[in-house]
This record gives C-alpha cells, sequence and structure tokens, in this order.
C-alpha cells in the first residue's frame, strides 16, 4: 500500500520560511516523478514543483522559481520542499504526490500523479 505522508506546515510571517517534507513508503519509487501542488481556498489545485528520483531533474511554477527549492533522500524516500521568502500568496494545501514515468508537459498535470498525500497547510500571514 502507497503512502504519502507530508509534514512541516504551520503559520509564518511574509518573508519567512518553511521546509516540508513528503515520507514515501509502499513501493519502489526509482522511476517516478515525485511533485508538490498547492490548493488556496477557492482556486483549483496548481503545480509547485517536481523532482525526478531517477535523474534528479527538477521542475519549478514560475510563481515560486528562486524562492522554493525541491529535493530528495533516497535512502530515506523522503522528498522536501523548501520554501523561502514565503508570500501571503503562497498560503494553501500543499500536497505531495507520486507519478510513475513522468515527462515534459505531463509532470505539471495533476492528473497524471497516482497517488497523494493528505496534505498539510501552509500559512503566510502579511
Amino acid at each position: 500500500q502507497v503512502q504519502l505522508v507530508e509534514s512541516g506546515g504551520g503559520l509564518v510571517q511574509a518573508g519567512g520560511s518553511l521546509r516540508l517534507s513528503c515520507a514515501a513508503s509502499g513501493r519502489t519509487f526509482s522511476s517516478y516523478t515525485m511533485g508538490w501542488f498547492r490548493q488556496a481556498p477557492g482556486k483549483e489545485r496548481e503545480f509547485v514543483a517536481a523532482i525526478s528520483w531517477s535523474g534528479g531533474t527538477t521542475y519549478y511554477a514560475d510563481s515560486v522559481k528562486g524562492r522554493f527549492t525541491i529535493s530528495g533522500d533516497n535512502a530515506r524516500n523522503t522528498v522536501y520542499l523548501q520554501m523561502n521568502s514565503l508570500k501571503p500568496e503562497d498560503t494553501a494545501v500543499y500536497y505531495c504526490a507520486a507519478g510513475a514515468y513522468l515527462h515534459g508537459s505531463y509532470v505539471y498535470t495533476d492528473r497524471r500523479y497516482a497517488y497523494w498525500g493528505q496534505g498539510t497547510q501552509v500559512t503566510v500571514s502579511s
């Protein structure tokens, strides 16, 4: 049974930092892409960042480039999202997701990810 468990969310002031973690278990993820998505109240879920386990290629939404960094620890099957210079518009529930053999535009598409975590709330106050 595949499980993705996020942690690290919370309340932070604008300009602050948070690090989200996603612990994956239940299968081998070597051929998977691990992604972070977010959903703010009243808005659609949107892509934030992703990393391919095999080659370490990273992908970012334009809105977070230069502020967020995604990384992975293969030994621990854990993916991290380091979020710096946070803005109130970053407030959302953040979800970790896993999808097999993703490439190109599929990396940015939530329906291409088969497994999802329960989400963790990030709130940035102004």
